[in-house]
């Protein structure tokens, strides 16, 4: 078995965040039912440009592959009852929603346990289910800026920047999930769920780390660094080469010994010189820094790599997206994953970094909307044809289809039956 295949998660999920979190845990196994909103045509993710088509988007497969679809209009009664029966047969609850909304729609562990006293109901909010943001949106961009992160990237006489990717987002995708797993393993042996309360600016607020602890402590004052360097270990940052730039790095001494003798000045690292320590070349890092950076300027990038590499010194190109994804180390730990999508064809996309045991994940594409009706409701929650007609009539699944006309008699037995593949006979809305 996949390590997480007795795992049933209920997802009222959107967007990057909470679907990137449910990603890791669909690839490991989990079953993952995303209940999306018919009166919106679903997760947002789908309609997300520049690479997208009707229901169907690059960025909607990039976080939804093995996962189940179903729409479910959760404000009608009927959509509830269907929600409810579904929180009877699943282990968790996971959304990301405004800090408030969990709460007005229903989903906390004290609004859910009645159904299912061992429910985990994970919660991924902007800023928290508490506190004075609760009812504020959260967006990754906002995040780095409240959270000091963009005060501390870029150059230091550059405007506070962002970094080029959400990291926000995804960072609180995976505290989620480690979340959402510590609940699962507590309900199993106790028999009992609850709530697990994460939020983007709890979790961008303690990836602050030690120049936190630093701040906190001893009044230290984090700030931007030339060239991306290290606050504290010299040198350890991105160098200018002949054709490009490179990052190299001395977090030991050991480094720092063998990097003089590449420059060409192994006196830098003997007793005596300014630079024999970390302290030395910290006191004296600018006129350390301006000698080196002339050395790095006269060879190529990879003439220096060339040298680094065989020395044991951290080192590494400043590759671009495409390089990055031709590493060979990309594809030697089969990090690009292919899978078959009725309308891009052949989608490939980076693999989960989570690897647990030998067995490699199976790959499914991301699900089209309501694909997964039969599934879930005949077979997950046992319904059967009256209950889903009876359910379709009371706009469960999005408004109901206004009342014909009577039809005449050799029409009748036509009518009675909706066009396979509608959204009425409980196929897939396009």
């Amino acid at each position: 078995m996949k390590p997480l295949q007795d795992v049933r998660i209920i997802s009222l999920e959107q967007y990057g965040a909470g679907p990137f979190g449910s990603l890791h845990l669909a690839d490991l196994g989990a079953e993952i039912i995303k209940i999306e909103d018919p009166s919106v045509g679903g997760d947002v993710g789908r309609y997300v440009p520049p690479y997208a088509e009707g229901e169907d988007s690059l960025f909607f497969e990039t976080f939804n592959r093995n996962k189940k679809s179903i729409s479910l209009d959760l404000s009608t009664p009927a959509g509830r009852a269907v929600f409810e029966d579904l929180v009877r047969v699943s282990d968790a609850v996971y959304s990301n929603l405004r800090g408030d909304v969990p709460e007005k729609m229903g989903i906390t562990y004290d609004q859910l346990k009645h159904l299912n006293p061992a429910i985990v109901c994970c919660s991924l909010t902007g800023f928290g289910m508490t506190g004075p943001r609760r009812k504020e949106p959260g967006y990754d961009y906002i995040l780095q800026g409240l959270a000091g992160w963009m005060a501390l990237t870029g150059e230091p006489d550059g405007p506070p920047t962002k970094s080029g990717l959400s990291l926000v987002d995804y960072s609180g995708g995976y505290v989620a999930a480690i979340a959402l797993l510590a609940g699962l393993h507590a309900a199993r042996r106790d028999g009992v769920g609850m709530d697990c309360d994460v939020s983007l600016y709890d979790t961008a607020l303690t990836m602050l780390t030690y120049p936190a602890t630093w701040h906190l402590n001893a009044g230290y004052e984090p700030t931007r660094t030339r060239h991306s360097a290290h606050p504290s270990l010299v040198p350890f940052q991105v160098f200018q080469a002949k054709d490009g730039w490179l990052v190299v790095g001395c977090a030991k001494e050991k480094f720092w010994v063998r990097l003089a003798e590449v420059v060409g000045h192994p006196e830098w690292a003997e007793q005596g010189s300014p630079y024999a320590s970390f302290a030395g070349r910290g006191k004296h890092r600018e006129e350390l820094l301006a000698q080196l950076e002339a050395i790095f300027r006269e060879r190529t990038v990879d003439e220096w790599l060339s040298v680094l590499y065989p020395a044991s010194i951290p080192c590494g190109p400043i590759n671009d997206v495409p390089q990055a994804l031709r590493e060979e180390h990309t594809i030697a730990r089969n990090l690009i994953v292919e899978t078959e999508h009725p309308r891009f064809g052949t989608v490939r996309q980076l693999a989960s970094p989570v690897r647990v045991g030998s067995q490699p994940p199976e790959y499914r594409r991301a699900p089209l909307r309501n694909e997964h009706f039969d599934e879930i409701l005949r077979g997950i929650v046992g319904y059967d044809d009256a209950r889903i007609d009876q359910l379709r009539r009371e706009g469960a699944f999005g408004a109901p289809a206004p009342v014909p006309a009577q039809p005449s008699a050799p029409e009748a037995d036509a009518a009675a039956s909706p066009a396979p593949g509608s959204s009425e006979a409980g196929g897939i809305p396009r």
